[in-house]
């Protein structure tokens, strides 16, 4: 089969187009022939080596956390699966990815991809899908009237994060550029601040209850957002090399979030999305073989929106 993968870690030339061996599920899992992957942030972090401690991987190393594809081969002791079934989920950061016409997949992470979707499409839910919903009701333990900053509002993550947040009854503030703001808007944010026009902890009339921070930040501007949260409120950060920062005298709690594949939880997004009550927005579709290229357009700076990779099936 064919499949990117990294021998070394490095700049995106590291990552080569290859033939591989095509892999055989084990007990527990299921091959999913590859539809397509999407291009996350964390995949280019891996790759240049910059997680090597909290994600450690074995070289070399195929990229691609998101799936959708159809079930292909069931693993022993399979159940409630048949091959031909359309899926999506997430794979395991340290794990083989789905950047290859197979991929290996434990079967009990696996929902049933949307039905409303192209099937491709349907990659650019799980990872970013799943890290909002558990910011929000699992470690925010977000509740209805709550005021919610999503710093970072017009990535992936964010959008989500607005959508489900204000589905959730929030008052979602979000920070967007001029050129981002309408879709921000659009997304369910009861308010838009403009991060390129100064401070944002400054612009905020009033305190929050949740604080999702989901942009780069430096550590002084992440300190006054947190400081911006209400006593007893909630920061909840995906930037996880720079600890979210609490303060206990008043209450705040801090979580770091690690995204966890949750069948159930990832069913009830696909459900969403088939009731039309969550967006999937793919700002582009690439084939496989132009993987690289998206790696390196994302460290220029070039990359606006979810990018869906689209494989080509195996003959």
């Amino acid at each position: 089969m064919t499949a990117v993968r990294f021998h070394a870690y490095g700049e995106p030339d590291v990552l080569s187009l290859e033939e591989v061996e095509r892999p055989e599920p084990g007990a527990g899992q299921v091959r999913v022939r590859v539809a397509a992957t999407s291009f996350n942030g964390i995949d280019a972090n891996v790759r240049a080596g910059r997680m090597q401690g909290p994600i450690p991987v074995a070289l070399p190393h195929t990229p691609g956390r998101d799936v959708a594809g159809t079930v292909d081969a069931l693993g022993e002791g399979v159940e409630g699966l048949e091959v031909g079934r359309p899926v999506v989920t997430f794979l395991p950061m340290t794990e083989d990815g789905a950047s290859a016409q197979f991929a290996l997949v434990d079967a009990d992470t696996l929902a049933t991809a949307p039905a409303s979707l192209p099937l491709p499409d349907a990659a650019a839910l799980p990872l970013v899908g799943l890290t909002a919903y558990q910011a929000l009701f699992d470690h925010a333990r977000l509740r209805s009237g709550q005021r919610v900053l999503v710093n970072g509002a017009s990535g992936a993550v964010g959008d989500h994060a607005v959508q489900l947040a204000a589905a959730a009854g929030a008052h979602v503030i979000a920070t967007a550029s001029p050129r981002t703001a309408e879709r921000v808007r659009a997304a369910g944010a009861a308010e838009v601040v403009d991060h390129t026009a100064g401070d944002v902890a400054a612009a905020l009339t009033e305190p929050v209850d949740v604080l999702v921070q989901l942009a780069p930040i430096d550590p002084e501007r992440f300190a006054a957002l947190a400081a911006r949260v209400a006593d007893g409120g909630v920061v909840v950060s995906t930037t996880v090399w720079m600890p979210a920062p609490s303060d206990e005298t008043r209450g705040v709690r801090a979580v770091d979030v690690f995204v966890r594949p949750d069948q159930d939880q990832l069913a009830e997004l696909v459900a969403r999305v088939d009731r039309g009550e969550l967006e999937v927005r793919v700002a582009e579709r690439v084939p496989l073989a132009e993987l690289a290229d998206v790696h390196a357009r994302s460290a220029a700076g070039e990359l606006d929106g979810k990018v869906v990779v689209v494989v080509e099936p195996a003959r």
